[in-house]
């Protein structure tokens, strides 16, 4: 058997917070329903993100944009009713919105194309200085309610993914850098202080678009405060009914993505820029069972782990299911993108980053398998996953790591260890052991919420040279969170397990 490998005592460097700096959500009118919230409330409680990026905020199922005939005349009014609603309740829930700027109120496109199934319009608007209007009034209104200084930590993007034709009509880039300049301008008009930025790319647009995209705002003077891209793995969608298979790359290719900005824009105007990835997981698909699985739990992990080196920010797609880009979802596991299917069933992936909100702020150290931190107060975190083949064709059993960590001190220390992986805390097996319910009863929901949960188990351990040995074998897709923390013990001499039945002593 090898040695374990010794963990500094001194840092390395600092966990980044860019993994939680932002999560993505489905569109902005789903945030009314008592399920979305409920659910944004158990991911802010047990993970905490920053921000929540998500699409609509200017689509008709917001009503922003409200044109009316008033005196023989054509007007336009524009309400907040709901804004004010979802802002609101984020900001409750400790969460600051990323705006998306999109899509185009049908009555303001410049045709009929739209995207998803509660179809939002990408054409460019008909009209510039109405939809200049529109951007102006949105940013005034939030700048009057939640205050200047509070509104300046909110990025505005412009538009998703315009490079491709779903997105944009005809994927025009000069139809796009024209709409970008009409947009940062009206955001600046507000305050120039305001974050403004994008394209907002997907995972297979060229370098090309991105250089153009600097060349423009280069040439014509036009604000950019950050730059933003979008990265998946997955192939081309091979759909069954309801749902949608793909193969997958390595998530090695994540960071590779990742790191491509900055690599492309490097000697531009823009170098140096604050980069955003906006959206990212494996699959592009909100109907890939991949979602719901151990497996994605693993394969991510490398991932969220070790991202922040390359980006500032990385936003999971999406926090929850309740979600309806390809329609109202058909069953309770249904291959959505969510961190947790509808009703707050906890996916293996949301214990990824719940495992992750509890680690410390100093990096120990980093391996291909592992990442240690510790915390002000000694307390010391590994999080260690199972290494997955990403094409399901030669699954690792039994992946061991063997780690010396540093507690100081001597006698004991506390372990505690949580885990997620194909037997444990995996909800969708447990769920196809039930025959696959597509409308769970109660007491199965009880049942599954149960099956979610981690396994939980802990110990003492002895401090010998100021230091614990940790010998962790990871079960298939496992992805666990060791920690570590000296004990002061304060057992009073008169106690005594041998004696808990009554036997002994005097």
């Amino acid at each position: 058997m090898t040695a374990p490998m010794l963990v500094p005592d001194r840092p390395s460097g600092r966990l980044t917070d860019a993994w939680r700096r932002c999560v993505g959500a489905g569109r902005f009118e789903l945030a009314l329903r008592r399920d979305y919230q409920d659910s944004l409330a158990l991911v802010q409680r047990e993970i905490g993100f920053r921000h929540i990026r998500q699409h609509g905020v200017l689509s008709d199922g917001v009503g922003v944009y409200r044109p009316y005939q008033f005196g023989g005349e054509r007007r336009v009014a524009h309400a907040f009713t709901y804004v004010d609603q979802v802002v609101d309740a984020y900001l409750a829930l400790g969460v600051k919105p990323f705006v998306e700027l999109g899509f185009t109120p049908a009555a303001l496109g410049s045709g009929s194309q739209t995207v998803f199934w509660w179809q939002g319009n990408v054409t460019p608007p008909a009209s510039p200085a109405e939809w200049t209007a529109l951007v102006r009034a949105l940013i005034a209104h939030l700048v009057d309610r939640y205050g200047l200084d509070e509104v300046r930590t909110w990025p505005v993007e412009v538009w998703n993914e315009p490079d491709l034709t779903v997105f944009w009509k005809d994927a025009d880039q000069d139809a796009y850098h024209r709409l970008y300049e009409l947009t940062v301008d009206a955001v600046k008009s507000v305050d120039a202080a305001l974050q403004v930025g994008g394209p907002a790319l997907s995972p297979g647009a060229s370098d090309e678009w991105l250089l153009r995209f600097a060349d423009f705002v280069a040439d014509r003077s036009v604000p950019i405060d950050f730059v933003s891209r979008h990265a998946y793995t997955s192939g081309p969608a091979q759909p069954v009914p309801f749902l949608s298979y793909q193969t997958l790359r390595p998530a090695a290719a994540l960071l590779e993505q990742f790191g491509a900005p900055r690599k492309a824009l490097a000697g531009t105007a823009l170098d140096g820029l604050p980069v955003h990835i906006t959206e990212f997981s494996s699959s592009y698909r909100p109907d890939n069972p991949i979602h719901d699985t151990a497996f994605h739990a693993a394969y991510l992990a490398p991932v969220v782990a070790a991202a922040g080196e390359l980006v500032d920010s990385f936003s999971y797609w999406t926090f929850c299911d309740t979600f309806e880009e390809a329609g109202v979802p058909a069953a309770l596991f249904h291959g959505g993108f969510g961190l947790l299917t509808h009703r707050q069933i906890k996916k293996p992936t949301f214990h990824l980053y719940a495992f992750l909100a509890r680690m410390g702020p100093d990096v120990l150290a980093r391996g291909d398998d592992f990442l240690v931190t510790r915390d002000a107060s000694g307390h010391v975190a590994v999080l260690a996953w199972a290494p997955v083949d990403h094409t399901g064709q030669s699954p690792v059993h039994g992946h061991r790591v063997r780690l010396s960590v540093p507690v100081g001190g001597s006698g004991s220390a506390f372990v505690a260890r949580s885990s997620v992986s194909e037997e444990a805390g995996n909800a969708r097996a447990a769920w196809a052991a039930m025959g696959r319910p597509a409308s769970p009863l109660p007491r199965q929901l009880d049942a599954l919420r149960e099956a979610a949960e981690p396994v939980r188990t802990h110990r003492s351990a002895p401090v010998v040279g100021g230091r614990v040995e940790l010998d962790l074998v990871l079960g298939l897709h496992e992805v666990t969170l060791v920690e570590v923390s000296a004990v002061c013990d304060e057992t009073p001499p008169w106690h005594d397990d041998a004696r808990l039945f009554g036997g002994g002593g005097s």
